[in-house]
């Protein structure tokens, strides 16, 4: 199987178009034609990752954040995304991302409120539509029942393999609409304050943002930018394993959080 054969599964579930405008996705180091053999699946190409994926021989790493993010003027060893690109290039690995498109179309968003059992689903902030189908990031839903922020942090922390959160708000306030936004949530409180949810699940939130959401009657769970995010490798690995048609060797590289709670 070729790389671009790659390209084609994975842009079937998300489609480049989908990806937000300063976004970068889509195969950003490699050639189309490789010959693949053996993928391996990370949330971010940092260091670890790359250095794992070189000595495991991959031939091709997909990650869901982009290692290259702002245009490069030069690729040498003078900056840490240039020893990176390095180092992929010249071991001949095919470097891979889907970050926003994944986050909007037929992953991230969709899979997390699928995950929490969330009813009556839709989009928290919408980015496309057409006649046929609304997408955008993270989702609204509700239980089945009224239940306690308390409650909703026990299954976050299970559904998501988590130890720990951070809250703002009532511990005890009653939930029923809820928001679910992984990666960093700053800019859809306005959106869930717009659509009155009682609770947002998402990371990254700041001090202030977070007192100003409570101001505005909406708790936040804060998981962590990782806390919600690592399910894409999962995801992506079962994906790919049925729906290449030949035997690829897939394999997932989670070093982990990079937050530690002490």
């Amino acid at each position: 199987m070729i790389c671009r054969e790659v390209i084609n599964v994975l842009e079937d579930l998300s489609p480049k178009e989908y990806a937000l405008e300063w976004d970068n996705v889509g195969l950003l180091i490699g050639r189309e034609y490789k010959k693949i053999s053996k993928i391996m699946i990370a949330l971010d190409a940092n260091d670890e990752v790359v250095d794992y994926a070189i000595l495991g021989k991959a031939d091709m790493l997909i990650t869901h954040h982009p290692l290259i993010f702002s245009p490069l003027k030069k690729i040498t060893e003078d900056s840490i995304t240039g020893r990176r690109v390095l180092a992929l290039a010249e071991a001949g690995v095919a470097y891979y991302a889907m970050h926003t498109n994944f986050d909007i179309k037929g992953g991230m968003a969709q899979l997390s409120a699928d995950m929490l059992g969330l009813v009556d689903q839709e989009v928290l902030e919408i980015c496309r539509e057409n006649n046929d189908s609304i997408e955008g990031i993270g989702r609204v839903g509700s239980f089945e029942k009224n239940v306690t922020v308390t409650e909703i942090v026990e299954k976050v922390k299970k559904v998501f393999g988590l130890n720990n959160v951070s809250f703002y708000g009532d511990l005890e306030k009653n939930v029923y609409k809820v928001a679910i936004s992984p990666g960093s949530g700053k800019g859809v409180i306005a959106a869930s304050v717009m659509k009155k949810c009682d609770l947002l699940i998402t990371g990254d939130i700041g001090h202030h943002e977070g007192l100003d959401a409570v101001a505005e009657g909406v708790a936040i769970i804060d998981a962590t930018h990782y806390g919600l995010e690592h399910i894409f490798m999962n995801y992506i690995k079962k994906y790919l394993e049925t729906k290449l048609e030949e035997q690829i060797d897939i394999e997932v590289i989670d070093i982990g959080s990079p937050v530690r709670f002490l």
